[in-house]
């Protein structure tokens, strides 16, 4: 388990684009499950939409991606630093299936499918976010880290 503390550690986002308030899970190399607290605060909600706040399915990936990040580092046993940055390079199949509310708790379920270290730092991962046990949106993600 890592608080925010530590997630602060391996994440160089700060509000208001850090999505990621605790990890409760985390196998190095396999999986991690995250969680975002979404409470009506976010800046987000003054804008989309007013009258009927919904967490934007853009950051819903964020947050996915954020947690994939921090399984990468943790699976390299590596700390960022300010020479190298860890991009989002690609997100294929992703599928909304609820929307995401101000008081829903959004659980991040991410594990490794490939990852390819030795040829270009490319890493893919399988993501899901649910509310409870219902599934709010899933994807595969692409990232690699790059040198500054």
């Amino acid at each position: 388990m890592m608080d925010i503390n530590e997630i602060l550690k391996y994440l160089p986002h700060r509000y208001p684009f850090l999505l990621i308030d605790r990890v409760v899970r985390l196998e190095p190399d396999k999986t991690i499950v995250a969680l975002k607290n979404v409470t009506i605060n976010e800046p987000f909600f003054v804008g989309h939409f007013p009258y009927h706040p919904v967490m934007p399915g853009v950051l819903v990936i964020e947050a996915m991606a954020q947690a994939a990040a921090v399984l990468t580092f943790r699976s390299n046993n590596h700390l960022p630093d300010d020479k190298s940055i860890y991009y989002f390079v690609g997100i294929d199949n992703a599928r909304f299936k609820r929307p995401v509310i101000p008081g829903d708790q959004l659980m991040l379920h991410v594990s490794i499918t490939r990852a390819r270290e030795a040829r270009g730092g490319l890493w893919k991962f399988k993501a899901e976010a649910r509310v409870d046990a219902n599934l709010a949106a899933e994807a595969e993600l692409l990232c690699t880290l790059r040198n500054l």
